[in-house]
């Protein structure tokens, strides 16, 4: 990709093929272009320059897509944020912007909670001239880590490192001129954007998904799932068509990606972050514990059992009221993340924040989460240690399930797998707010009402 941006170097060479699709619109990427062109000389007509941010709140939607091509067109930095409550969106604006800069926020669909922020408005027929900002090295987006352990972070990406992330999981997983992606993950989530840019790289054809599972898979070549939704194809019969599906979340059972193998679909999984723009690591599932090979464009390196990450896919830095605050002075990002070498690919272990001393003995969250996540019936689980007098602290389990969590077949099954002074001293079940309509359930999230809840037990 040269001075231009990738649409329009796309609507250079293939100005009639097949760009994006929705459930009503299809644009070949000339036409996308101009839509792009109309939506980037509206927010320019409001005093959106270059190098400025512009949060967008919403789902995905064709709508939202145009506004991010429209910022990297004016060298906006387009910063997508989820719905949420007032209190969480005025925390990211604290962080987005400074006490004398203007807020500038659009929303899709419009948000009552939110309407006293919005103050962008998209005028899809304006035909204005606008000055072009597009540059590979600018700030393009800001995306929230998942807070999973803790306060999110605004990590800033340029367009170069989210192509070159691209760039490096498609030397392994092909996707060209023909196929489908479907934007079924939300781009305010790195793995939602990363999709975007794959498609933005290969010229390929990307799919907004509408909500309709089976019509959304109807055409599709290549989508990235959480296992219960490809057992939901499976279960369902509407594989057709589909050649990849790219995995991630929590356990994934090897006997659901075999079915889907011998359907002629292709089932990956890899290991990545946000700060890394997503996939450092990708393997076709096999079964072992490997997270696979480090991709092209990435470096990785162990010390002790720590994982540090460097390469051409690392943010710019953390973002903080017009500052960027580099993630790294020495080139090498500490993940906080544990693992191994392992028949040539990386194993992880877990967060060097989630293991804890029981009785003098260390214990990973996520050893026991493994064990618990391969039982009958178990959809996740999270594992947190809780004060304990005798023993400093004891893990306990909340678990996501099909079924009542019977605790004599979980200890049956634990018995095999982990040492007594591994096993949770109590088990509850998942409430639904933890893990509805997250990509990432956050730790922090199920720590906080784990305490609360056994204080609320210990008080009847």
């Amino acid at each position: 990709m040269g001075s231009l941006s990738p649409i329009k170097e796309w609507a250079k060479l293939r100005p009639f093929s097949l760009a994006v699709k929705s459930q009503d619109v299809a644009y070949a990427w000339a036409e996308l272009v101009d839509q792009v062109d109309s939506v980037a000389a509206s927010l320019a007509s409001q005093g959106i320059k270059s190098g400025e941010v512009l949060t967008c709140v919403g789902k995905n939607s064709l709508d939202m897509l145009l506004v991010y091509l429209a910022c990297m067109e004016l060298g906006v930095i387009c910063a997508p944020v989820m719905p949420q409550t007032k209190l969480g969106f005025e925390a990211k604006l604290r962080v987005l912007y400074a006490k004398r800069v203007e807020v500038k926020v659009w929303c899709t669909p419009p948000n009552s909670s939110l309407m006293m922020y919005s103050n962008i408005e998209l005028a899809p027929s304006c035909r204005d001239e606008y000055l072009v900002g597009y540059h590979l090295d600018k700030p393009a987006s800001i995306i929230f880590t998942s807070g999973s352990t803790g306060v999110p972070k605004a990590v800033v990406h340029t367009s170069r490192q989210h192509l070159a992330s691209a760039a490096g999981l498609l030397d392994k997983l092909l996707f060209t001129h023909g196929d489908i992606w479907l934007l079924s993950l939300p781009i305010y989530h790195v793995s939602g954007l990363a999709i975007v840019y794959r498609w933005l790289f290969s010229g390929a054809t990307l799919k907004v998904a509408s909500g309709d599972f089976q019509s959304d898979l109807s055409d599709v070549t290549h989508v990235s799932f959480v296992a219960t939704q490809l057992q939901r194809a499976v279960e369902n019969d509407i594989l057709s068509g589909l050649t990849h599906v790219l995995l991630g979340g929590s356990h994934i059972p090897l006997s659901l990606c075999q079915e889907a193998s011998n359907r002629g679909i292709e089932t990956w999984v890899g290991y990545g972050m946000t700060e890394a723009a997503s996939t450092v690591t990708v393997k076709l599932v096999d079964g072992s514990d490997s997270a696979g090979q480090v991709l092209n464009k990435r470096r990785v390196k162990l010390q002790g059992e720590r994982i540090y990450i460097a390469g051409e896919i690392l943010a710019s830095g953390y973002y903080y009221q017009g500052k960027i605050e580099p993630l790294t002075h020495s080139g090498w990002f500490d993940t906080k993340d544990l693992g191994l070498w392992q028949n040539g690919g990386l194993r992880i272990i877990g967060r060097a924040d989630n293991l804890f001393i029981s009785g003098g003995e260390n214990i990973h969250c996520e050893e026991i989460e493994a064990v618990l996540n391969q039982m009958p019936h178990v959809i996740q689980s999270i594992v947190v240690p809780v004060e304990d007098k005798d023993f400093g602290h004891r893990p306990v389990a909340v678990i996501q399930s099909e079924l009542n969590i019977n605790i004599a077949d979980i200890e049956r099954n634990l018995s095999t797998a982990l040492v007594k002074f591994k096993w949770p001293i109590a088990y509850y079940e998942m409430p639904k707010y933890l893990y509805l309509n997250e990509i990432k359930i956050s730790r922090l999230a199920v720590r906080q009402w784990t305490y609360q809840h056994r204080a609320q037990s210990n008080n009847l």
